[in-house]
């Protein structure tokens, strides 16, 4: 029998695989919505408030989504679709018309990554370029001036974009090559850039390369580093930075010690973040129990959200918490006197409650300013 005296290694794929590196198939399926909806943002071709979720349409190839202020975004195929309020040109549809229902935006199918903030939306295509649309007070477009703009228009020539979040006047990106940046109001220190200067075209928040995760939130911003430590920088009047304290900061400041962060998501007042153990942590703003920590006392540091080791992915709204178990079941709470929590009523609830009984919820939004919520089922 031949012999093989040589080493054996995984093919390329396997390797990247195995660590976890190599790129995941887009999470496929149908798109739900429910709260507000005053502006047609539940895309659902009405303006009728729901309280519990309903599917937008019956397609089931919804990749992404994000939830504005009053306008929601989403990719299908790679192409990009919108819907809501369109005052300041934000559906990206080259009008200011409203829209009830997704309309496609342009024809392209290379959308990758979407975020939309208050009356704006910043995107990265599959060729690394990045583009923004909508209102564009303090230069929140990043198009070197404040101009309004009502399609997309490119942010410089790079292609090297990586990752979007936008806030309430600001905007956060990641590169390819790991650096942060960010445009954008700053008068709370929300940009990072050590100033309350504001900036209508990219500034590099620092050297660094390290960044992995962004989340842009009301006034304030947070990231995770690739080494698992968390950061938060900006305003902090009601301990939204987690630093245990109230005082804002201009430049990123690390929360705590620990280097076992995984998920984070920024909400107008609050934050919520996962750990790699599945734990869930919450921090800020509380009237409406929007930490789920069965009170409304506000928090400026992170506190453990119930025992559970089982959270897999978060999102925090205006003052609504949404949140996805391992198993896929999906979880609320916080203000909910439009419906925002999905149960089927207006109450307001301090601690996780289940939406359903469902178990096939797949992804969540980037939805900081947004008073109605959505999330894909598989």
């Amino acid at each position: 029998m031949p012999s093989y005296s040589g080493v054996w290694t995984l093919p390329a794929q396997m390797q990247a695989e195995a660590a976890g590196t190599w790129p995941k198939p887009p999470i496929l399926g149908g798109l739900w919505t429910w709260g507000m909806n005053y502006s047609g943002q539940l895309g659902l071709n009405n303006i009728v408030l729901r309280s519990s979720p309903v599917q937008v349409g019956s397609l089931t190839t919804w990749t992404e989504l994000s939830g504005g202020y009053d306008h929601a975004l989403a990719i299908k195929d790679s192409t990009l679709w919108s819907w809501g309020g369109n005052a300041s040109g934000q559906l990206g549809l080259n009008n200011v018309v409203s829209r009830s229902s997704p309309v496609q935006v342009g024809a392209l199918t290379t959308w990758a990554q979407i975020a939309a903030g208050v009356n704006c939306c910043v995107a990265v295509k599959t060729d690394g370029t990045i583009w923004s649309w909508g209102s564009n007070a303090s230069g929140r477009l990043g198009l070197n001036n404040v101009v309004n703009y009502s399609s997309p228009k490119q942010i410089g020539a790079l292609t090297t974009w990586s990752q979007v979040s936008a806030g309430r006047y600001h905007a956060l990106s990641i590169k390819t090559d790991g650096s942060l940046w960010a445009w954008g109001r700053a008068s709370s220190g929300q940009l990072g850039s050590n100033s309350v200067v504001y900036q209508s075209s990219p500034v590099q928040i620092g050297s660094l390369t390290t960044w992995s995760q962004i989340a842009a939130g009301g006034n304030q911003s947070a990231a995770i580093k690739t080494d698992g430590t968390l950061w938060t920088w900006g305003s902090n009047n009601v301990g939204q930075l987690g630093a245990n304290s109230a005082a804002n900061s201009s430049s990123p400041v690390q929360v705590g010690a620990l280097t076992t962060w995984s998920k984070i998501a920024m909400g107008r007042f609050h934050c919520l973040a996962s750990k790699t153990d599945g734990t869930l942590w919450a921090w800020g703003r509380n009237q409406y129990g929007q930490l789920g920590i069965n009170s409304v006392v506000y928090q400026s540091s992170p506190v453990q959200v119930g025992a559970l080791t089982t959270w897999s992915k978060v999102a925090a709204g205006d003052g609504q918490s949404i949140v996805i178990k391992t198993d896929g079941t999906l979880w609320s709470w916080g203000y909910n006197l439009r419906g925002a929590l999905g149960l089927n009523n207006t109450a307001m609830g301090s601690s996780p409650v289940q939406v359903g009984a469902l178990a096939s919820w797949a992804k969540l939004p980037k939805m900081s300013e947004s008073s109605a919520s959505m999330a894909i089922k598989t």
